[in-house]
């Protein structure tokens, strides 16, 4: 495919482009705006009922079948990747370099739940064998493994149009459990969308997959996620995004008739616990790192490391000093939309508002642009004031400096559940470090020592969840090799014939 591409702004159902009624509008940040037609609950329900349709031999289908699928995804992906690049790069001003990274951590995932299902371990295959003598009971014979629940809902998300989106790591492990998906695509890159489902359309004709295995719904407004959300085909649903909105869904769900499962990513400010030694040692390191961690992206990332915590004194004067040199260097940037703009600058301006953290740097972006900002607080203040603890999505820090080694334990233990809780460490700090460590395994998905959060491993052993905010289910992640999990249920079967077994269980 060419630069030249001009979206169709049609929805994929079912092996079908299909239009509607009603259209929106894109908003690049360059190049040319185009129209996207509005997807409704009936265009939910059409793309619902081919899904249920496809799981009668999608969800059958062998592992083997599968693998080789989403191997055809990621094929048909990179052989759009110059197209891939341009669109996405236009309409969320990320530049190419990014998109390029992004669009190989895609279809490295496609590939790594490829031959992940391949190996068969996600099935959990167990056996416990029938002892009729046993008393005062015969003991029966039972098999238990792993089974797919049905057609799921995806919804894209802002900050990564590859990665958690359209093929993303959502539709990628879903696929592999064996389950039909039906995206609601992200408007904030509804063409980037289109040309990544174009590629797993041409990958169901290669490899003679049921068309109703994917679709694609474009849509800006609520009437489409909610429809999603709510079919009563539709028996899980993974979502990226804020927590309000996740929330709304998540209460949807929950609320069916039939409640389903919704394994929502929301918000988290993940924050990083300065220890003395590593403070005294590396001060101005650390602030510069951080700083970069912090601004990565414009600051969009669900990793960014919005707070930092140290004890009060010259140590953290020379980390904050280094921070705030390093933040004054880096140049507004357009953020994803204008919208998320905005929030960033209502968020940033409440907190500011509180009266009780003095800002270090205030960045005087406008429009779709921000800057970072950088404000500073006490322990005191941060305990008192639980609005301080809240997400700001975008280039913004807090520091907290606390009095105390046991200040800095209250205020771990004040802290909501993250993604991710960062350590900045010596070895003298190992007595410190020790006694948060029982504090941060329960309010963080990943602890880190010396490093930052931003850049997650797409791996076997990554966990990318947290308690509630930061995720809906603090049992699951949506990045690595375990996110299949959640898409799966355990099925036992007790003295079954053989040939009644599905295939994986009965060669077992």
């Amino acid at each position: 495919m060419s630069q030249n591409f001009e979206p169709h702004g049609k929805h994929l159902i079912a092996g079908e482009w299909v239009g509607g009624e009603k259209a929106f509008s894109s908003d690049p940040v360059s190049g040319p705006s185009h129209q996207f037609s509005v997807g409704m609950a009936a265009d939910v329900d059409r793309a619902a009922k081919a899904a249920e349709e496809a799981f009668w031999t999608y969800g059958y289908s062998s592992r083997t079948e599968r693998a080789a699928f989403l191997n055809a995804i990621a094929d048909e992906i990179e052989a759009r990747a110059e197209t891939i690049a341009v669109i996405a790069s236009q309409e969320t001003g990320l530049p190419e370099a990014r998109i390029n990274t992004e669009r190989g951590r895609t279809t490295g995932q496609l590939r790594l739940f490829a031959k992940h299902i391949e190996k068969g371990d996600y099935l959990d295959r167990r056996h416990d064998t029938a002892n009729p003598e046993r008393q005062p009971m015969p003991k029966p014979d039972l098999k238990l493994m792993q089974l797919p629940v049905g057609p799921v809902g995806v919804f894209g998300a802002s900050n990564f149009p590859l990665a958690f989106s359209t093929a993303g790591g959502d539709t990628a492990s879903a696929l592999a459990a064996g389950c039909p998906v039906i995206v609601k695509g992200h408007q904030a890159h509804p063409g980037t969308g289109e040309v990544v489902a174009g590629a797993i359309d041409a990958a169901i004709k290669k490899t003679g997959q049921h068309p109703g295995v994917f679709s694609l719904i474009q849509s800006n407004v609520r009437e489409a996620g909610e429809a999603l959300v709510t079919h009563p085909l539709i028996k899980a649903v993974g979502f990226t995004g804020s927590v309000g909105g996740g929330r709304a869904l998540f209460n949807l769900a929950a609320n069916r008739p039939e409640p389903i499962p919704f394994y929502g990513e929301l918000g988290s400010v993940n924050p990083v616990f300065l220890l003395p030694a590593a403070l005294s040692a590396r001060g101005a390191k650390i602030g510069e790192g951080w700083a970069g961690s912090l601004t990565m992206g414009v600051g969009q990332f669900c990793t960014n490391p919005g707070v930092a915590i140290a004890l009060d004194g010259a140590d953290v004067d020379t980390f904050a000093g280094a921070a705030q040199a390093a933040l004054e260097k880096v140049l507004e940037q357009p953020m994803l939309t204008a919208g998320i703009a905005d929030a960033y600058r209502r968020g940033r301006d409440q907190l500011s508002g509180l009266g009780c953290a003095k800002a270090r740097l205030a960045s005087k972006a406008e429009g779709r642009n921000a800057g970072p900002d950088l404000l500073e607080t006490t322990g005191d203040e941060w305990l008192a004031n639980p609005d301080l603890h809240h997400e700001v999505f975008g280039p913004f820090g807090l520091i907290v400096r606390v009095k105390d080694e046991e200040q800095m334990r209250e205020v771990a233990r004040g802290v909501e559940g993250q993604l991710t809780c960062t350590l900045q460490m010596d070895d003298a700090d190992t007595e410190l470090a020790a006694s948060l460590m029982p504090i941060l395994q329960r309010k963080a998905g990943r602890l880190i020592a010396n490093g930052f959060p931003t850049g997650v491993e797409v791996s076997d052993a990554m966990m990318h969840g947290g308690p509630y905010p930061a995720s809906t289910n603090a049992s699951t992640t949506s990045v690595g090799t375990l996110a299949i999990r959640r898409f799966l249920r355990p099925v036992a079967y007790q003295d079954m014939p053989a040939a009644l077994l599905p295939v994986d269980l009965a060669q077992a």
